[in-house]
């Protein structure tokens, strides 16, 4: 199994430069970034940790959409761009991967995105790994132009429309969401066909969506390794009667425990990314040693 991290970089945190450096020094395999593009004061979206939303979807429980969990920490604001800090960190390595984790696609122009995302493969040597979903926070996406209630639906169009771009020479794309005529793009993506998509969410809708337009499946950790370890299992068991795609399970924000790596790792999970707490880079440093220890006794133990 795969061991990567994720975390929050923001502006007054640790830098992609810095952070992507002593990752690639402490040989973790890859690094996944969050986004906001801005957060919008009112608050009519309620926030829940990504982890407790999880933990009811593992739990079967329909998540309400009333339930908050409080304020929304300041790091969901103070995120810069991730393709752009992607750049700086693939910059100042030459093994780590670098991801979005996730990349709000129903925000982003699917033209643009599509150069953007291609450029950062190309650049990076082939290093990029492209996590997306739709997101949650209904004003930030009307501040795009985009309708919540259509989120998955733009979403999908996005991904596919992108699809077309990076592997044909003159791309077109008619949809309800999307729509152009050819069009000639480059750079195409060094990564063939294009950079794996790795899709997020939790419970048996993401999963779909993966098997769909996606090249693998990134569910949060949400505090039940054996739950999720059920979950994966059940989804695979379904694919194997159905003949649909099994994709391949990327795990976001777990913690450093070795005993939950060993049980990710016996359900046949492909990546665990580490959750680095958001903190200055002098902290970030030290409990970024505290994972490597983890991951050194997981290793230990496998």
């Amino acid at each position: 199994m795969k061991i990567g991290v994720t975390t929050f970089v923001t502006d007054n945190g640790i830098g992609p430069v810095p952070l992507g450096r002593a990752l690639e020094e402490r040989d973790f395999e890859s690094f996944f970034m969050p986004e906001h593009t801005h957060i919008p004061v009112s608050r009519e979206s309620p926030f829940m940790p990504m982890t407790a939303k999880a933990h009811l979807v593992l739990a079967g429980e329909r998540v309400p959409p009333e339930m908050s969990a409080g304020d929304l920490p300041e790091k969901y604001a103070r995120t810069p761009d991730p393709l752009v800090a992607l750049s700086a960190m693939a910059a100042v390595t030459s093994r780590l991967l670098v991801g979005t984790g996730i990349l709000l696609v129903a925000q982003r122009d699917p033209i643009i995105l599509a150069k953007q995302v291609a450029s950062l493969d190309h650049l990076s040597g082939g290093r990029f790994l492209f996590g997306v979903a739709a997101g949650w926070n209904r004003e930030e996406m009307r501040n795009h132009g985009t309708d919540p209630r259509q989120r998955n639906a733009v979403l999908r169009e996005r991904i596919l429309a992108m699809k077309e771009i990076w592997t044909r020479e003159k791309a077109e794309f008619h949809g309800t969401h999307v729509d152009f005529d050819p069009i000639l793009s480059w750079p195409k993506p060094l990564s063939h066909p294009h950079p794996p998509i790795l899709v997020g969410g939790e419970g048996h809708p993401s999963y779909r969506r993966a098997q769909e337009y996606g090249d693998g499946w990134a569910p949060i950790y949400g505090g039940d390794a054996e739950g999720l370890a059920r979950q994966i299992t059940r989804f695979r068991a379904e694919a194997e009667v159905t003949g649909a795609p099994v994709p391949p399970v990327t795990v976001f924000w777990a913690p450093a425990d070795p005993a939950v790596l060993g049980t990710l790792a016996a359900a046949g999970v492909e990546r665990v990314l580490l959750d680095l707490p958001w903190a200055t880079e002098a902290d970030s440093l030290r409990h970024l040693d505290r994972l490597v220890g983890a991951r050194e006794e997981f290793l230990g133990r496998a």
